[in-house]
């Protein structure tokens, strides 16, 4: 079952149980997942759905700041509800022993031996380690082990 489908099959399961945040959340998701296809074309990958639902735990992340800063705990509240809402459709993000033991994986994989052969690498991880780590971190653990 895709990920797409296990978001319609959620909502339809909020819907009978009158849970309304969590259908108005899931049904954000999908509209942005909708939107994106259209821009395409096409239906998505699945790397580009997770992609697409991290963007919106991101958004959700950016409103918490954003509430605190204005001193309003209810929406700060409700961002944290969404989140927890969106996060079991996620991938579990790679610990820091996994995402490092893949990068050297992968510099062994290139043959790579020095920064300038950073560009090698991330070629190699970056589809293996979208969804489940931060572009940065990645690209920070392979600079430093090739330095």
């Amino acid at each position: 079952m895709t990920l797409k489908e296990q978001l319609n099959n959620a909502v339809k399961d909020a819907l009978r149980a009158g849970d309304e945040l969590k259908k108005t959340t899931l049904r954000m998701a999908l509209s942005a997942i909708k939107l994106a296809e259209v821009q395409k074309g096409g239906p998505l990958d699945e790397p580009d759905v997770v992609g697409i639902l991290q963007k919106e735990v991101k958004s959700r992340h950016e409103a918490i700041e954003d509430a605190r800063k204005a001193g309003r705990p209810e929406l700060e509240t409700a961002a944290n509800d969404e989140i927890a809402i969106l996060q079991p459709f996620l991938p579990q993000p790679l610990t820091p022993e996994e995402l490092e033991q893949m990068v050297r994986a992968a510099i062994v994989e290139t043959g790579a031996a020095s920064p300038r052969d950073m560009g090698k690498v991330m070629g190699v991880l970056s589809p293996r380690t979208k969804g489940r780590a931060d572009g940065k971190t990645v690209s920070d653990l392979v600079r430093q082990l090739l330095a």
